[in-house]
């Protein structure tokens, strides 16, 4: 199975995440990406945070347990039976390098029954969201819907 994150209305190359009131730094070259499971610094495909959008697909596998369906991969997270996938945000400097200050928490197993089993049987879970809080901030923290919608896809 794959799934696809498909990401709209991402926050600028510059944010001030909330609070606006000067006490959190301002962060520049702004950029996001999927996180390695136990592997911060190993990212997928950094997408600058001015992007008009950004798509990542994950390779990953989904198998019939006595709860559902259980995903597993490379870019999926599993912290205390919860899985997720990390949306890492960070800032680029003049050496290229990724300094993470914030992450995002897709949450997989708030996924509807049906939608995931469609999925792992057709072959793609999409998740759709926008990455911009309401302070016109990086998203972070944990992500379900509404903030996400997932759908089962054919793979195409």
């Amino acid at each position: 199975m794959r799934i696809r994150i498909d990401a709209v209305d991402l926050p600028g190359r510059t944010a001030r995440p909330a609070p606006a009131d000067g006490t959190v730094p301002t962060y520049a070259n702004l950029h996001v990406a999927v996180q390695r499971r136990d592997r911060p610094a190993e990212l997928l495909d950094p997408q600058p945070g001015d992007a008009a959008s950004a798509t990542w697909t994950l390779e990953c596998t989904a198998t019939a347990s006595p709860t559902g369906v259980d995903v597993q991969g490379p870019y999926v997270q599993d912290r205390l039976g919860r899985r997720f996938i990390y949306l890492s945000w960070g800032t680029v400097d003049d050496s290229g390098r990724f300094i993470m200050f914030r992450r995002a928490k897709l949450m997989l197993d708030v996924i509807p029954a049906d939608i995931l089993a469609a999925a792992a049987h057709g072959g793609l879970l999409v998740g759709r969201l926008g990455l911009t809080d309401a302070q016109g901030g990086p998203l972070c923290a944990r992500v379900e819907p509404p903030h996400i919608t997932w759908t089962a896809e054919p793979v195409g």
